[in-house]
């Protein structure tokens, strides 16, 4: 079984708070291990806990900047930032500075769980708006919110990744051969590609798990 994805929690406004919580808490392969953090204290808990994934409330940032001074001290820890109706902008230069995902509030619970297990693993994940204006060049792993992948289509997407055979990922995950056979047409079909070829091309462009390419930072608005 995967190691628990352990999460660190910036403070949001109380009801975000009290639904954050409640989601990751029902997910047995998510650990929140500090919630309701003051950025005044952040920097000492990700110390502290090393944490996966942080999640950052952009609305209470001091300014966009502190996400790169974040992923520059804890280039290990993935920055998940939710905002009320961010912009493409606005998600394009958190990217550029160094968060894994942009997405929104108002985003239903169950896809901003699926963002979590995906940023973990390094995806870039942006909202349906922003998805959809990115530059098709550098657009980051961007998939609109009913199409997030799965907790489990991301442990057989990352696997296959690795160059695994169905029978190697049935093995390593438990499960039967055509259950990953399944897994991988949802895959397929999420990610717009039709074979492992397309799925390493995929890969190398940046758009899988790895590096993010560097973008020219947008102004906010």
């Amino acid at each position: 079984m995967p190691a628990r994805i352990t999460i660190v929690s910036a403070r949001f406004e109380d009801l975000v708070s009290i639904g954050l919580r409640k989601l990751i808490v029902e997910d047995p392969n998510l650990r929140l291990v500090a919630s309701d953090v003051d950025l005044e204290r952040l920097e000492s808990v990700l110390d502290e806990h090393h944490p996966s994934v942080v999640l950052l409330n952009f609305g209470s940032l001091p300014q966009p900047a502190m996400i790169y001074q974040l992923h520059q001290s804890h280039p290990e820890t993935r920055v998940v930032v939710l905002a009320n109706r961010p912009t493409a902008a606005e998600c394009n230069q958190m990217l550029s500075f160094g968060a894994t995902a942009c997405i929104s509030k108002e985003t239903q619970g169950r896809d901003i769980i699926n963002a979590i297990h995906l940023a973990s693993r390094g995806m870039h994940v942006l909202p349906r708006s922003a998805a959809a204006t990115a530059d098709q060049e550098d657009q980051q792993f961007g998939l609109p919110a009913p199409e997030l992948l799965t907790p489990r289509e991301a442990d057989v997407l990352e696997l296959l990744q690795e160059g695994l055979s169905n029978k190697q990922i049935a093995q390593e995950l438990s499960i039967g051969i055509e259950t990953v056979r399944t897994h991988t047409r949802n895959i397929y079909a999420k990610l717009g590609i039709s074979t492992r070829r397309d799925l390493a091309r995929f890969t190398r462009s940046g758009r899988g798990a790895g590096e993010h390419p560097a973008a020219e930072p947008a102004a906010l608005r």
